[in-house]
């Protein structure tokens, strides 16, 4: 299949296509397919990438009826060109305009024809917490260990570093007395399940611009989305 061109969309997609990238348990998964079943999300998955075998998001894709592949893990630490590109070829194959590292927890390369056309959710504010080693339960953890007062979740064009890219938006919960990391952490779900779709449905509308580090929203056109 022909590369497509990187980099966000200037006119509208409708439907977009999604690649998405899965490592655990697939719960943010679930919640974009039950936004397309339910049409508040204009898009179709057209592959879904687990990170590894064996785990319970495959059951979900499958049970959807989803194409799924699982990357080279034996590679991703000796070899992250071939362990990318296990990634990124059925995904290419699949046509699809925009790739989510939803709760995708290894780190990847991103090709030339993907740059500005993958997107992570992070489930704390970047630039607290975050980084190599800081995911799930241990942000959550972390910001209850420092004291903050809001904590939240953050969706990011991603790069070839762990939580690193220019922000496109992101969403805060309060921290309340006698939260643990689980109770926080719920919170912090519920504000990542508004958060992606809203993402996504911005870089299909084609109102998404990067500039440097900063992710501009320009106005939706006349008539459109």
């Amino acid at each position: 299949m022909t590369a497509t061109p990187s980099g966000p969309p200037s006119r509208p997609i409708s439907p977009i296509r999604l690649g998405v990238c899965v490592s655990g348990g697939g719960t943010t998964l679930q919640n974009l397919l039950d936004r397309i079943a339910a049409g508040t999300l204009d898009a179709e998955i057209v592959r879904v990438v687990a990170g590894r075998p064996g785990i319970a998001a495959i059951a979900r894709a499958e049970k959807a009826g989803l194409p799924v592949s699982v990357a080279d893990s034996a590679r991703q630490r000796t070899d992250l060109d071939a362990f990318s590109a296990s990634i990124f070829g059925p995904i290419r194959e699949s046509g699809a305009d925009l790739v989510l590292l939803a709760g995708f927890l290894a780190l990847v390369r991103i090709p030339e024809d993907f740059k500005g056309r993958v997107v992570n959710i992070h489930p704390g504010l970047i630039p607290s917490f975050c980084g190599k080693g800081y995911y799930g339960g241990r942000v959550h953890q972390a910001a209850l260990d420092y004291g903050v007062k809001v904590s939240g979740c953050t969706v990011h064009f991603a790069s070839d570093e762990y939580d690193e890219g220019p922000i496109i938006l992101q969403k805060t919960v309060p921290v309340l007395e006698g939260d643990d990391a689980h109770a926080l952490a719920a919170r912090v779900f519920e504000a990542e399940r508004e958060a992606l779709p809203e993402a996504i449905a911005l870089y299909a509308a084609g109102r998404l611009r990067i500039e440097g580090r900063r992710v501009r929203i320009v106005p939706a056109s006349p008539g459109g989305r």
